[in-house]
């Protein structure tokens, strides 16, 4: 990634400050992503792991590990976000290990086999160059031990496909054609989000797999519910025991190819041999 690429990306994130804080824990935004990978760690972390958290931004996802009695190093590229996390660790009260300003394309402060785990929950967003994304996937896998399980999440290509198209209408058709020719979107408008490359859902677990991993399990991070996320919100309040059985009922279909495409994100669990 060149290095102006790199300081749209920090500056983005910067910008967005607490809200990237906030954004799992609402309902209308990432609550359902909250919830389904909440579940996915429950069933696929070893108990009481070594985690690098990578890309993890403000740490909502490294305090909740913690909390689950695993051991965890956060790092991002946002020194904003990174002091947001090192004040909500501290108000929660939990132990960290290290939180640091990490690229994920170079873990080189790590050795090899250094963790039980590893998350990406957000640096694929952002390796427009294949080079880029390969050499993610492989530090990843060099700082896992044998065993090791890998998380990464992706963005898929119609269903931002879709958001451009409704954000900008006509005015966006290249850029919509542009974004279904190659998987890049940018954005110059000052704090809007770019820099992404979006995947096709087919293409996802054979480029990791390329990279060394061993694939577990891959599923839509919102599963079907993103196409009606706002009623799903508004079930949160109103009936919760119906919410708790839509939610379960989406983890358990997440993994169906059908819905690969129109989840926004998908999830992909891997391990080190």
């Amino acid at each position: 990634m060149a290095t102006d690429s790199v300081d749209r990306v920090r500056a983005y994130y910067d910008v967005r400050g607490e809200s990237e804080w906030h954004r799992l824990a609402a309902p209308f935004d990432g609550g359902i992503e909250w919830e389904l990978h909440r579940r996915a760690f429950r069933d696929w972390l070893p108990r009481g792991a070594d985690v690098l958290d990578v890309g993890g931004g403000p740490g909502r996802w490294t305090i909740w590990l913690a909390e689950h009695g695993h051991r965890v190093i956060l790092g991002d590229l946002s020194p904003v976000q990174l002091e947001i996390a090192r004040r909500e660790i501290a108000a929660c009260g939990v132990s960290v290990e290290d939180v640091v300003e990490l690229d994920a394309r170079d873990l080189s402060r790590y050795p090899d086999a250094s963790f039980d785990a590893v998350l990406a929950l957000g640096p694929f967003y952002h390796l427009l160059d294949a080079a880029d994304r390969q050499a993610a996937a492989r530090e990843a896998l060099r700082v896992l031990r044998p065993g090791g399980r890998f998380f990464a999440t992706v963005m898929t290509r119609y269903t931002w496909m879709l958001e451009v198209m409704m954000d900008g209408g006509s005015d966006r058709i290249d850029d919509v054609r542009r974004l279904l020719d190659d998987g890049t979107y940018r954005n110059h408008q000052p704090g809007r989000f770019t820099e992404a490359y979006l995947h096709r859902p087919e293409d996802v677990t054979p480029f990791f797999e390329a990279a060394g991993f061993t694939s577990l399990h891959r599923m839509s991070s919102q599963g079907m519910l993103l196409l009606v996320a706002d009623k799903v919100a508004e079930l949160a309040e109103s009936d919760p025991p119906a919410w708790e059985a839509l939610i379960e009922i989406a983890y358990a279909s997440s993994s169906d190819p059908s819905i690969s495409g129109i989840g926004g994100h998908l999830l992909y669990i891997g391990e080190r041999s």
